[in-house]
């Protein structure tokens, strides 16, 4: 008994022991696309690994760069309230030191 294996279940899963592929005799000579290098194929194959490979890179970049900008924005935040805090307290000096002038007039 002679089983020959499928496409879905072939007899030996080596490449070397299948059948070369042979065309069809009902397909025309010449219908199917010619023979192509796969130097095209495994350039991009290979950019799109370096692609991805510089993604992590990527990502980390624009995380750093928006963790320095909140850094930024939140030391910004920081000196504004302290000028704001320094401004009141002066006017409350500068009050005092108009009461003061104004008790020593008085006197």
């Amino acid at each position: 008994m002679n089983i020959t294996g499928t496409i879905d279940a072939p007899l030996t899963h080596d490449p070397q022991k299948l059948a070369p592929m042979t065309s069809s005799t009902s397909e025309p000579s010449g219908s199917a696309t010619p023979d192509v290098s796969t130097t095209g194929a495994n350039a991009s194959r290979q950019n799109r690994t370096r692609e991805m490979q510089l993604i992590p890179e990527a990502l980390a970049r624009a995380h750093m760069h928006e963790r320095r900008r909140e850094a930024d924005s939140e030391r910004q935040a920081v000196r504004l309230v302290t000028a704001r805090r320094m401004q009141r307290r002066a006017e409350r000096v500068s009050l005092r030191a108009r009461r003061a002038l104004a008790m020593a007039v008085m006197h």
